[in-house]
């Protein structure tokens, strides 16, 4: 018998790698197409923020029209370039925004970069404070109804997780206020630090505008304590929201892992059950809270408008609502502006972190 060995060269080689991809590629062209995606982005949402700011009419007429006279109106409508065609408006917009101009405000005259330096720090301190939070409650807690899967526990935190997720994070704030500061009296009502705190962290040379780092720095423990216990309630308010997500997250990932062969191979071979859910079943599970993590920061970003309000926190949410109550316009566009372009950069920089934790991210 005759054996035929085909080494043609047109016989293709099984396993061998295709000449049209690299080896580990994909990278590269994932973190560019990401990156270029941004623009895209913040362009459609500081369009739709542009058009829908103008269908309730110009921007000085809704703040300051019922104090000015009609000629004296016309007069700053003209000054102001909002007495030309919309389209006009929104190409010198898109102009000033590319040269990293934001707008000025119509009721204090700030720059709205200047409100950004002024007040961003505060914000980004509560929405750092909510993701631990979110964390903290999220991944244990998921870990557990996984774990426990169909039992009363798993019902009762998966009620937990629809409840913290629909309640409305205002209405949250005001419970917490109620049992905390009003009926047990023991953390404060609002605000990022009390007035004595205030005035010795507006003393320290190159303030951060980030109370805890700024405490740090003054090396006072009672400092530090007094920053953080402001921070307890608002942080909890925020950060039940996105806690929820994380739970049911968490929870749906680790029941998967659960099943999967190399846990129960590492079962037969007698690894205790808390090592085989904290170790063998949470990393893969964490995979998908990073991947989603971007858009639930922005979700905090939401959400701190109205947690800011409710708790006094002096942030870009509590400026933007002062701003809309004086139906500043102009600084409303601004601020969500600024705010687009912080969610649409935190989701690259996610999305690129999940790239590199799992490469099936990228294809």
């Amino acid at each position: 018998m005759t054996v035929v060995n085909d080494t043609s060269p047109t016989a293709p080689s099984v396993g061998a790698p295709s000449k049209g991809k690299t080896r580990g590629g994909g990278l590269g062209r994932y973190v560019l197409i990401r990156f270029l995606l941004i623009f895209p982005t913040v362009f459609i949402l500081v369009t739709l923020v542009f058009f829908l700011m103008r269908v309730v009419g110009n921007p000085i007429t809704a703040s300051v029209g019922g104090r000015l006279t009609p000629s004296q109106l016309q007069e700053r409508l003209h000054a102001a370039g909002y007495d030309r065609p919309i389209i006009v408006q929104y190409g010198e917009y898109l102009g000033q925004l590319a040269r990293g101009d934001f707008g000025t405000t119509l009721t204090d005259h700030q720059k709205i970069s200047t409100i950004l330096l002024t007040y961003g720090g505060a914000t980004l301190e509560l929405v750092f404070y909510g993701l631990i939070i979110a964390l903290i409650v999220g991944v244990p807690l998921g870990m557990l109804a996984a774990y426990l899967r169909d039992r009363w526990p798993d019902v009762i935190l998966r009620v937990f997780a629809i409840f913290t997720y629909a309640t409305p994070v205002f209405f949250a704030g005001l419970l917490l206020q109620l049992v905390f500061s009003v009926w047990l009296g023991i953390l404060p009502l609002g605000g990022r630090a009390s007035t004595r705190v205030e005035l010795a962290l507006g003393n320290i040379p190159n303030p951060t505008g980030i109370y805890l780092i700024d405490a740090i720095r003054t090396g006072n423990g009672q400092i530090i304590g007094d920053v953080l216990l402001h921070a307890v309630m608002p942080a909890t308010a925020l950060g039940l929201i996105t806690g929820g997500v994380f739970l049911r997250l968490v929870r749906t990932n680790v029941m998967g892992t659960l099943g999967a062969e190399y846990v129960d191979a590492a079962r037969s071979r007698g690894v205790n059950e808390f090592r085989l859910v904290g170790a063998h079943a949470l990393k893969p599970a964490l995979i998908p809270i990073i991947t989603v993590m971007g858009l639930q920061i922005a979700m905090l970003l939401g959400g701190s408008v109205l947690t800011e309000t409710t708790f006094g926190w002096r942030g870009l949410g509590f400026e933007l609502q002062q701003y809309l109550s004086a139906r500043d316009f102009v600084a409303v566009q601004g601020i969500v502006a600024l705010l687009a372009v912080i969610v649409a950069v935190t989701n690259f920089i996610v999305d690129v972190i999940a790239a590199f934790i799992d490469p099936r991210v990228r294809y």
